[in-house]
């Protein structure tokens, strides 16, 4: 073993970083073709409707393993050919597809909100309601464009052919020209439209220029997927694919988990065992290995903890889970950080609830922290070092003013550390997993500590998948299906 360290396998994208290890590949151009020594070779691939763009000389493909701010590990490729000129630019997601699909609505009113980076992956579908118009999925590769510039493709994408149209077509191509105006009115910023970018894979993105303050404009909802979704990405179930087993099997034979009898192993054994299980790191992709404890939260419930640590790149991650499932009703929680005894309060912050400072403008949504067990300066000091460690999405753009804003912002968040401002923390958990502790002795009320419980909404439900889930009386319809089946017969 050499004294050389290891390096993570996605790198952010920095400037102290002198070799961020492209990898390039001798590639086939789709445009030319005039390796002839590789092309029976191609239309092998193309034959048999594999999606590679690129594979052979004379051109060069250029890989680069890399993570987005704020985003998710993605590959970037870049072709050139020499011969031609021919460049291709594209982006495949490199992390793991998201457990939900993801769509995003957003309200484009200025100019400047033509502006927005977006990332789209190959199954992204976008769509522009005022004027009815659908990209769907599948139908482009994916890249990191912006609002102008998926416009601006369209238009060129409409008038290829023009020229021909006009003389087989001319009926067609006049509707075509008048399309291809309209949407020049959007790119040029003359009409404000709505934008919906939807992906079932969830690996979309849309640039929030008020980050990290909430952006009224926006609108982003996850869901889940369907079983026909799940297969357009490759996702079947082991009934699907053929492998069931028989009850006979789960109790014996070499199975990695084995079925249980009653009362072998009781639940107060489970809060005394650490189980540790293989994973990989979220921040490098490396072989890692995560411990998992199952524990009581006095005057709250059982959760499960769960910690990773990575020898490669060093990285420490924890996470907390509710082990009782959704409760009936959510709970906001807003508490006033006053002084140092506030800052030490207990917080737990499941993975579903949300974040909010009024004070700051600052709204963080679920799933941004993770679930974790920590204090109410531990929550601030995660939220600054997450936009601190992403920030370079802020510091390379070239509007002046979103650097400053973001950098007075770094600064407030460490004026509340340093107790320097008071503020109030609010979470809002429509799954009610979420809890802060109470400095209040006793019975007494504590002034500094106010707990909500309301109902949760039609769309709060659909996005936690309870509206489609039958928990009660759950074995009536099935019964009722059997009595009219034997009517029938």
């Amino acid at each position: 073993m050499d004294g050389t360290p290891k390096k993570p396998i996605f790198r952010d994208l920095t400037a102290e970083d002198p070799e961020p290890e492209a990898t390039e590949i001798e590639s086939l151009c789709v445009n030319c073709m005039k390796n002839v020594k590789f092309y029976l070779f191609a239309k092998i691939i193309v034959k048999f409707s594999l999606q590679f763009d690129v594979l052979f000389a004379p051109g060069t493909t250029r890989l680069l393993l890399t993570k987005i701010p704020f985003y998710r590990e993605v590959i970037l490729m870049s072709f050139e050919c020499e011969d031609c000129g021919y460049r291709n630019n594209e982006i495949q997601p490199g992390g793991e597809i998201s457990d939900r699909g993801c769509k995003i609505i957003l309200e484009v009113k200025t100019p400047q909100d033509l502006n927005r980076k977006v990332v789209k992956s190959d199954h992204s579908s976008i769509k522009i309601v005022e004027l009815d118009f659908e990209i769907p999925s599948q139908s482009q590769k994916g890249e990191i464009t912006t609002i102008e510039g998926i416009l601006d493709r369209s238009i060129k994408g409409l008038e290829q052919e023009q020229t021909e149209r006009r003389k087989d077509n001319p009926d067609i191509a006049k509707q075509i020209d008048d399309f291809c105006d309209s949407l020049r009115q959007l790119k040029d910023g003359e009409k404000p439209f709505t934008f919906i970018l939807e992906d079932i894979s969830g690996n979309c993105h849309v640039e929030n220029p008020n980050a990290p303050a909430a952006d009224p404009q926006m609108t982003v909802s996850r869901f889940l997927r369907n079983e026909e979704q799940n297969h357009q990405l490759g996702i079947y179930t082991k009934a699907e694919v053929g492998k069931e087993k028989s009850k006979e099997s789960d109790y014996g034979g070499n199975f990695l988990l084995k079925m249980l009898e009653e009362d072998e192993w009781p639940i107060e054994d489970l809060f005394g065992e650490v189980m540790q299980f293989p994973t990989l790191c979220p921040e490098c992709g490396s072989p890692c290995e995560t411990n998992m404890k199952m524990t009581n939260i006095p005057h709250f419930k059982e959760v499960v903890i769960m910690a990773t640590v990575c020898d490669v790149c060093g990285s420490k991650t924890n996470e907390v889970k509710s082990g009782s499932g959704i409760e009936e009703f959510g709970v906001r929680i807003e508490v006033k950080i006053e002084g140092k005894a506030d800052m030490s309060r207990d917080v737990l912050k499941s993975d579903t609830c949300g974040l909010i400072i009024p004070e700051i403008d600052c709204e963080v949504g679920p799933n941004a922290l993770g679930g974790r067990f920590t204090t109410v300066e531990g929550i601030l000091v995660a939220m600054k070092k997450q936009l601190s460690d992403g920030g370079d999405i802020f510091v390379d753009s070239t509007d002046e003013s979103t650097k400053m804003k973001f950098d007075g912002f770094i600064s407030t968040l460490e004026d509340i550390i340093a107790g320097k401002k008071q503020v109030t923390l609010i979470l809002d958990d429509p799954t009610g997993n979420s809890y802060v502790q109470s400095l209040a002795e006793g019975d007494k009320v504590d002034e500094a500590l106010k707990i909500t419980k309301y109902t949760r909404s039609f769309d709060q439900n659909e996005e936690l998948g309870l509206n489609d889930m039958k928990t009660e009386n759950y074995g009536e319809e099935c019964e009722e299906q059997k009595e009219a089946e034997s009517v029938k017969s």
